[in-house]
């Protein structure tokens, strides 16, 4: 039975007799060379905390099928090999830790900075034929200890976005504020809550407007211009009736180019 037999979980290593239960799953939990037929254990790979110098990981097993304790006769939902067989959380003194599964790295982290005593969780995949990390065990003050750290990371995080928000605001208020100037400067005759309103069109963030353009936040003469006959072709034109009666884009523009040109010679006065 995969969850139960230590020559199948071929990744992990046996400690000297003095850490009974202690295992080490390789860099990323994967199996090894054993052979679950014969119940060789094969030598997989130095985990990286061997390869530190640091005491190996304890493991423990979310075994597939009914179990039964080695110790106690009893069952769970977690197990530790040892030589005896498998012992559940209560025969391995390790019964007070609560599970956290993976998928936040930083919880994870530093739960386990914070706890005592903690254990990998693994389990075969019967498709990949190895066995794979869940989670872990660790002690539940850690656990509070770890979500607050994170909490407050998150609300560095909220307050940092908030402060770049306001930022990138006052920044397009400003460059908002300047090609509204620079339309003024161009076509004086424009009505000045018109050539805000043109700025502020043309220059949205993230719009690929052509106030967005390179030459646009350059205030370039040409992509001001462009930005004004737009607004002009939409607000002063018959451009969008032609194109809702069907009349395609290319002959619309053409009907309206007179009167365009017509308001840019008022407002160039």
């Amino acid at each position: 039975m995969h969850g139960l037999r230590p020559a199948i979980l071929t990744s992990v290593s046996r400690n000297p007799p003095s850490e009974p239960g202690r295992r080490t799953v390789a860099g990323t939990g994967r199996a090894g060379t054993a052979s679950a037929g014969t119940g060789q254990a094969g030598t997989g790979p130095e985990s990286p905390t061997q390869r530190q110098g640091k005491p190996p990981d304890l493991i423990a097993i979310l075994p597939l099928k009914a179990w039964t304790c080695a110790g106690c006769a009893g069952t769970g939902d977690f197990l530790i090999m040892e030589d005896a067989g498998p012992l559940c959380l209560s025969c391995t003194d390790m019964d007070h830790l609560i599970f956290i599964p993976s998928g936040d790295a930083a919880l994870t982290r530093r739960t386990r900075q914070a706890s005592s005593l903690s254990a990998v969780v693994v389990r075969w995949s019967r498709s990949r034929k190895r066995y794979e990390r869940q989670g872990i065990l660790a002690e539940e003050p850690a656990l509070a200890q770890a979500e607050e750290q994170c909490l407050a990371d998150e609300e560095a995080r909220l307050r940092r976005r908030e402060r770049d928000r306001e930022r990138r605001v006052g920044e397009d208020v400003k460059f908002q504020s300047r090609m509204a100037g620079e339309i003024v400067r161009l076509f004086p005759g424009c009505p000045g809550d018109r050539a805000a309103a043109i700025a502020r069109h043309a220059g949205l963030r993230g719009s690929g407007r052509v106030g967005r353009s390179a030459a646009g936040r350059a205030l370039d003469e040409e992509a001001i211009t462009l930005a004004v006959v737009a607004s002009v072709r939409h607000e002063d034109t018959s451009y969008d009736s032609l194109l809702m009666s069907g009349v395609p884009r290319a002959a619309a523009r053409e009907q309206v180019r007179a009167a365009i040109d017509r308001v840019l010679a008022d407002w160039a006065r």
